[in-house]
């Protein structure tokens, strides 16, 4: 593929997400200046959350990129994994319980390398 259709074809994806989110993400909008990178990185999204063979409904993919999101602080992520739940039916309580999940799973996470080196401090 040529540089300048690597460019319409970039060009092309971001119109989609716009059209799709009503924005375009930073993290893409950045990466698009290489499309050479920008393009993979965007057919590989395409594969995860809507390639054919998935196993897990639309839904129930985007809960999990939510507790994702909310357990690694990427709070712009967040935002738009729980709109685009919600836009796929998942009711408020379902996003509010992912959402403790993950706010749980990621304290554990922590408790678990601070107590860690608590035992190794005082050789427990």
């Amino acid at each position: 593929m040529s540089t300048e259709e690597e460019r319409r074809k970039a060009d092309e994806m971001l119109r989609r997400m716009e059209e799709e989110l009503g924005f375009v993400p930073l993290v893409s909008q950045v990466l698009s200046e290489r499309p050479d990178l920008f393009i993979p990185n965007c057919e590989l999204f395409n594969t995860v959350f809507e390639g054919e063979g998935k196993r897990i409904d639309a839904k129930t993919t985007r809960l999990i990129a939510l507790s994702a999101s909310v357990a690694l602080g990427a709070e712009h992520c967040a935002k738009v994994q729980a709109t685009v739940a919600k836009e796929l039916g998942a009711t408020r309580e379902e996003i509010l319980e992912t959402m403790h999940i993950a706010s749980l799973m990621a304290m554990n996470r922590s408790q678990a390398y601070g107590f860690r080196a608590f035992k190794e401090v005082f050789r427990e």
